[in-house]
């Protein structure tokens, strides 16, 4: 994107203008017939019929407000992860409850740590509030929590943790999470970001088998309940396949709350996303089904690659990160020649590598034979 010249006097906060503007997955390729996007992290099965069915029956009444306060959403979410509605905050997207904590809790003379190569929108949220971004190492492509510790000042205001992570597809045991969060300075708040957390922690059948629920055994969840320094947010755009319609949420203690309600719009949700969202959560047998979907065409890809001579990064995710080196070019051009679009991960810090979301049967077989042919070649 072009940068337009700078205005004499009006001149926006100093973070704003160091902001590369983040760039989504690709979608499309040059002269391909047919193109299978796994850039994305996208559920290539898309919804649940409950919740596209949910969605159309919104649209008869696109005239009208969304109600604002997501009642029914909430307690939706309530009921399935015996969570306390109260403390539920809907936001659009959990990208922006990430930025809405981020200009809340932060600002100019403020430091926001997240690990090296976590989610860009941490780095970027947190210059648009005019904070400091700041980094910690890894440690095997994972979040070293000894190194975040040893990162954390007296202007940390912010820690963002993502578990399992985003584009490494790996996570950090409830131990460690536990350890993080005792090590806050009084002034800090940790954000545990879920986005991938339903592909881990999975719902389970009731004692009487009659009803899926969300899994109560997710450590992140836990400790957004018993802390005062703790927030969890959660999306609809992976496992629940509805990515279109911008829908998150956040749960955390009352006074948290309580600020993200002050300062998100008061109809930052639209009604077909609320209503789509409420069918997706309360459809658990849906999101069980998709999660072990997800790990046996996961975990079957990665042994393929694996056997074609590259290394793949053990993933709790619905993508698989793969090293290819001085190579990644060409292997991202001998995938886009058969129209297969990847993530080139070079803006996380890790330019050797390339993200492939996981997509359907069809998709992992294109992908196995392209990588099976690219090392084969001479």
């Amino acid at each position: 994107m072009d940068q337009s010249p700078a205005h004499p006097t009006i001149k926006p906060k100093s973070g704003v203008l160091a902001i590369t503007p983040y760039v989504g997955g690709e979608a499309s390729v040059a002269g391909a017939n047919r193109v299978r996007k796994l850039s994305a992290n996208e559920n290539p099965h898309g919804p649940s019929p409950a919740a596209k069915a949910a969605y159309l029956a919104a649209g008869e009444a696109l005239g009208l407000y969304p109600e604002g306060g997501a009642v029914e959403l909430r307690a939706a979410i309530a009921e399935m992860h015996g969570l306390d509605a109260e403390r539920v905050v809907c936001g659009a997207g959990s990208d922006e409850l990430i930025a809405l904590l981020c200009q809340a809790y932060a600002g100019e003379g403020d430091e926001v740590l997240h690990s090296a190569h976590g989610f860009l929108m941490y780095k970027l949220s947190a210059l648009a509030a005019n904070a400091t971004p700041v980094t910690a190492p890894e440690r095997d492509l994972t979040a070293d929590i000894d190194a975040l510790i040893a990162a954390m000042t007296p202007r940390t205001r912010l820690v963002f943790l993502a578990n399992p992570n985003n584009p490494t597809g790996t996570m950090v045991p409830a131990e460690d999470l536990g350890r993080l969060a005792d090590a806050l300075p009084a002034q800090a708040l940790l954000v545990i970001d879920g986005a991938y957390a339903e592909y881990v922690w999975r719902p389970r059948f009731d004692a009487a088998r009659s009803a899926v629920r969300a899994a109560p055994d997710d450590p992140g969840l836990a400790l957004a309940g018993s802390r005062g320094n703790v927030v969890m947010t959660r999306t609809f755009s992976k496992i629940h396949g509805l990515g279109a319609l911008r829908l998150g949420w956040a749960y955390g203690p009352a006074h948290v709350i309580d600020v993200l309600n002050r300062v998100r719009g008061p109809f930052n949700v639209t009604a077909p996303a609320l209503a789509a969202g409420e069918a997706a959560m309360r459809d658990q047998a849906y999101v069980l089904a998709e999660a072990e979907a997800n790990e046996a065409a996961r975990d079957g890809l990665a042994e393929a690659i694996r056997a074609a001579g590259l290394r793949v990064v053990p993933s709790m995710a619905n993508f698989i990160l793969v090293e290819a080196g001085d190579k990644v070019a060409a292997l991202d051009d001998a995938l886009r020649a058969r129209g297969l679009i990847a993530r080139r991960v070079d803006g996380y810090g890790l330019p050797g590598y390339l993200r492939i979301s996981i997509g359907t049967e069809e998709d992992c077989a294109a992908v196995a034979e392209a990588v099976n042919a690219f090392t084969a070649s001479p």
